[in-house]
């Protein structure tokens, strides 16, 4: 298994995002082949330490909605990190970028993020 280390310190979400993706996907590697699972296990570290403007951290929110009436739920990044943890942020962005096939859940269990 390859070992993909990335370092968040200073880089914006998006770029850390899509950086891993591309990674969990294998296309980063000379043999990939869309159809076969690539063995790429993906570290962030540094994740506390991403760049982000203090007005975006208020004002970007993450929409959920449960399928139930008033289950609409709306949270700021700022919200999410101190209940979730500086991680979560990252792993939505990643998850989202992924291509949602049966390969989701078991790219997404070789991505780890360190504070």
């Amino acid at each position: 298994m390859k070992e993909y280390t990335i370092d968040a310190a200073g880089k914006t979400l998006g770029r850390i995002a899509s950086e891993a993706a591309r990674a969990l996907m294998g296309k980063t590697s000379p043999d990939y082949t869309p159809h076969i699972r690539s063995e790429v296990k993906v570290k962030i570290v540094n994740a506390g330490k991403l760049s982000m403007r203090a007005r975006k951290r208020t004002t970007k929110m993450y929409k959920t909605y449960s399928g139930y009436p008033g289950g609409k739920r709306e949270e700021s990044f700022a919200s999410l990190s101190a209940r979730r943890g500086n991680d979560a942020p990252i792993r939505i962005a990643v998850r989202r970028m992924l291509p949602r096939n049966t390969f989701l859940v078991a790219r997404l269990k070789n991505l780890e993020i360190l504070s």
